[in-house]
């Protein structure tokens, strides 16, 4: 049995919620740091909750400092950012980049993203480009384990609600076994159990999870 430290960034979001509720009953982990914009509450004894501006670098690596793993869920919409891709850049591309620079600098041991369906830096879609362009960065850093998560449509209860979301899942899910694997829609609570099967099995290396690689775990 291990003791690690894990930073979760991303805890109130549909993946990160089910993340930390599984990461708190995981002995392999001693204590978890959310980093969040402002407060929520937490109270397990395990949980220890860190109000950070991320635009403030400072205070963002000091709240990876001390990690063994950092696991990075965050993501906006262009609903939230008003179209805005600048500010949705600032969200899905600049928090995760700094995350995983500072925890290569910080020596932490592993970096687990949620990524996409597609991911590609040379997309025409500026979506699936930017999360390629966030793995492309990621996978130079030094860091001994980068896991990245490439799950298709998410199924799960948003506090927020997404119409489009909302559709493909009325639409997606019953013909789902028409699908090639990789575009299967997931359980959101699969996506995170996945996460953290493959953190405490200590891969090496740079490796890419979709949707059969998360069941299998």
């Amino acid at each position: 049995m291990t003791h690690k430290t894990a930073t979760i960034i991303g805890s109130t979001g549909l993946i990160g919620s089910h993340l930390l509720e599984k990461i708190q009953t995981d002995d392999q982990f001693k204590s978890v740091k959310v980093l969040v914009r402002r407060p929520v509450g937490y109270s397990h004894p395990k949980v220890k909750e860190m109000v950070i501006d991320f635009e403030d670098l400072e205070a963002f690596k000091s709240g990876i400092k001390g990690s063994d793993v950092v696991f990075c869920s965050v993501g906006t919409t262009n609903k939230k950012v008003k179209g805005n891709k600048t500010a949705y850049k600032k969200v899905d591309y600049d928090i995760p980049v700094h995350a995983a620079r500072f925890a290569e600098q910080e020596g932490c041991s592993q970096f687990v993203l949620v990524s996409a369906i597609g991911a590609n830096s040379q997309s025409k879609n500026f979506y699936t480009r930017l999360k390629g362009q966030v793995e492309d960065a990621i996978k130079q850093m030094n860091i001994p384990a980068i896991l990245f998560f490439r799950p298709s449509l998410l199924l799960g209860n948003r506090e927020e609600s997404r119409i489009g979301e909302s559709i493909g899942k009325w639409v997606m899910k019953p013909l789902s076994f028409l699908l090639p694997s990789k575009m299967k829609p997931i359980q959101a609570s699969d996506v995170a159990g996945a996460m953290l099967k493959a953190s405490n099995a200590m891969f090496q290396g740079v490796h890419i999870f979709h949707y059969r690689e998360m069941k299998e775990l």
